[in-house]
């Protein structure tokens, strides 16, 4: 894999969550590519297909803890579980990341189109 297309889509993370939850986001480990066969690591992913210059995929995982936190942050209300609203600011999350990536991918030659948010929730899902 190319860090070309990695770096923006982390530079993109933080922008996005602390542009919009007032959050600084902290790294907890290095990036690492998911094996086909691994589990998500968290409890709600946004997913986002990519085509253009390569074609792949971008997937945004949430504990449940750091989404309501999140969430907290981004409307100023205190959430207890993983609702529609959480589901759908996930989604919106996800299509703002995939969108400031793509935004400083475009500024290195690298254009990409993008799909429509899904969002998967369950502990344990597969991608």
């Amino acid at each position: 894999m190319n860090v070309d297309y990695i770096n923006p889509f982390l530079e993109a993370a933080i922008n996005v969550v602390e542009t919009m939850a007032f959050i600084k986001p902290q790294q907890n480990g290095k990036p690492y590519l998911k094996k086909k066969e691994d589990l998500t690591k968290g409890d709600v992913t946004g997913i986002i297909g990519l085509t253009g210059h390569e074609r792949g995929s971008i997937a945004v995982s949430f504990s449940k803890k750091c989404i309501l936190r999140i969430i907290k942050g981004m409307l100023g209300e205190e959430k207890y579980y993983i609702d529609a609203e959480v589901r759908d600011a996930v989604g919106e999350l996800t299509n703002m990341i995939a969108g400031d990536g793509r935004r400083i991918l475009s500024l290195k030659g690298y254009i990409f189109e993008a799909s429509i948010p899904t969002v998967v929730v369950g502990s344990d899902h597969y991608i």
